[in-house]
């Protein structure tokens, strides 16, 4: 079943197609073998097509290299990360953008002879590879290619490590150039894997991003609503496909229905700009909107801390998030009207687990990446899980918080059953008119570092977290922060 283009990939690595005929014989002749001659031995149905290997630049697969007429010699230095003579001193000698441009023109120009391409211009360097076209055999091709052309020795992941061209050209000039500096800016974060870990250095929040109801989507626009005792309370979202005449019951007594319809919404969780995260349509239409903020408020986050996040890419950077509603897949699923092409995207969508790891992965973080669902509490939990790992050492900067977007009614039905919602849909503590709860949405993040190391990247201090802990409150986790 393979197309044309996948049919050239593997004859280039020296193996041709069998017909049905040669297939089934050379599948008897396994049968035949006595037991005892293949007890060692890993059978393998092929035509191998050697000629096509010798000076074809491809790197050849050890168990084919004794049968060839005159063996390759492969350019892959026996030192980790050892680059052929003159190419990393070469690069040194160029500046840093010059040095970076002219790695980042190789990989191009590799990538674009793997996909059959005419010249490097048909790729995109901020474009993801798997985008471009590339498919694991693609990817072990350019891996191999790039291996012999720069003399590293390359995981078969490198694609999957690196998923863009500019960001595989930053790693093979990092290697290149033989160091394990960091790829930050000096205003980013350094690596601080090798410090002290001491218990009495504070945590310090060095930057926030939020997206909250009434049309905050800054921490400024939070303080202008807060100070302004501005009721951010509305009425159901108009655009989620909500049956709101016969969702609304004042007297909440029919089934599947609520008797309040407010509650803080945000009535733009729908925007997003796909291409900027490197998400084709069709897979952000299958995100869940809650992994879509996620990413946004992380890339703020980042921002304001004044750290570019590509230079983040490789970190030790954790990611702790509160996601507790994952009903979006399951939407789509049930809808009657939902587009095909959708298999293969709702689970990853939806999963609260995958929240975390694809704000991980879109960022090239490997610090912790966990999902926390503890209700309410859940960007709290998150908070302290961050702290945790900021102290032990198991990151050195991390994002912490949380995202609440309700693709269905189904909170306010089960609470309607139960008489637990305020009518209203707004919550009013301590006071003798209070009347249930009221259900809102929203997204924070944190950006979180050890004080020391804030104070050494000059990064803003805007509070310090000097203590946490977890307890047990009812059905979820509460969490306090002296």
């Amino acid at each position: 079943h393979l197309n044309t283009t996948q049919q050239q990939r593997i004859t280039k690595t020296g193996i041709t197609p069998l017909n049905t005929t040669e297939a089934l014989h050379l599948f008897d002749t396994a049968l035949s073998l006595p037991a005892t001659e293949a007890k060692h031995a890993v059978l393998v149905a092929s035509r191998f097509a050697l000629s096509a290997l010798e000076g074809s630049g491809t790197v050849v697969a050890a168990p084919l290299r004794s049968l060839l007429r005159a063996t390759r010699r492969r350019a892959v230095s026996t030192a980790a990360d050892s680059a052929p003579a003159g190419l990393g001193a070469r690069l040194a000698a160029l500046s840093p953008q010059d040095a970076e441009q002219d790695v980042l023109t190789l990989v191009r120009g590799t990538a674009a002879t793997v996909l059959g391409h005419v010249d490097a211009d048909a790729v995109a360097s901020g474009r993801a590879f798997t985008d471009l076209g590339f498919d694991s055999l693609a990817a072990v091709d350019l891996r191999n290619r790039l291996a012999t052309k720069t003399g590293l020795r390359l995981p078969t992941t490198l694609v999957f490590d690196h998923p863009n061209p500019a960001a595989l050209a930053s790693e093979l000039l990092r290697r290149l150039l033989g160091t394990v500096a960091e790829t930050r800016t000096a205003t980013g974060p350094e690596r601080a894997g090798n410090l002290p870990k001491t218990e009495d250095d504070p945590l310090a929040i060095v930057a926030m991003a939020c997206r909250f109801p009434g049309d905050v989507a800054s921490p400024e626009d939070l303080w202008r609503l807060v100070s302004t005792g501005t009721d951010a309370i509305s009425g159901f979202p108009v655009d989620r496909g909500w049956d709101l005449e016969g969702l609304y019951d004042p007297d909440g007594t029919g089934p599947g229905t609520s008797y309040t319809r407010a509650g803080g919404f945000l009535h733009r969780a729908a925007d997003f700009d796909p291409s900027f995260f490197g998400m084709s349509p069709r897979e952000a239409l299958t995100t869940d909107p809650q992994q879509r903020l996620l990413l946004e408020t992380a890339w703020e986050t980042f921002e304001r801390a004044g750290i570019d996040a590509r230079t983040l890419r490789g970190s030790r950077t954790g990611v702790f998030t509160g996601v507790m509603y994952n009903d979006y897949g399951a939407r789509l699923h049930q809808a009657p009207q939902a587009p095909d092409g959708f298999e293969g995207y709702l689970v990853s969508g939806s999963a609260g687990s995958v929240a975390s790891g694809r704000v991980a992965y879109t960022f090239g973080l490997e610090g912790p990446a966990v999902t926390v669902d503890t209700a309410c509490s859940s960007s709290l939990v998150a908070l302290h899980l961050a702290a945790q790992a900021l102290r032990s050492g198991e990151c050195d900067l991390a994002l912490a918080g949380g995202v609440t977007v309700m693709a269905s009614p189904a909170t306010f039905v089960e609470f309607s059953r139960q008489r637990g919602l305020a009518a209203d849909g707004r919550c009013k503590p301590f006071a003798a008119a209070a009347d249930g709860t009221g259900w809102a949405e929203g997204a924070g993040l944190l950006l979180v570092e050890r004080l020391s190391d804030a104070r050494r990247h000059g990064h803003p201090v805007l509070a310090l977290v000097r203590g946490t802990a977890v307890n047990q409150d009812g059905a979820s986790n509460g969490l306090t922060a002296p």
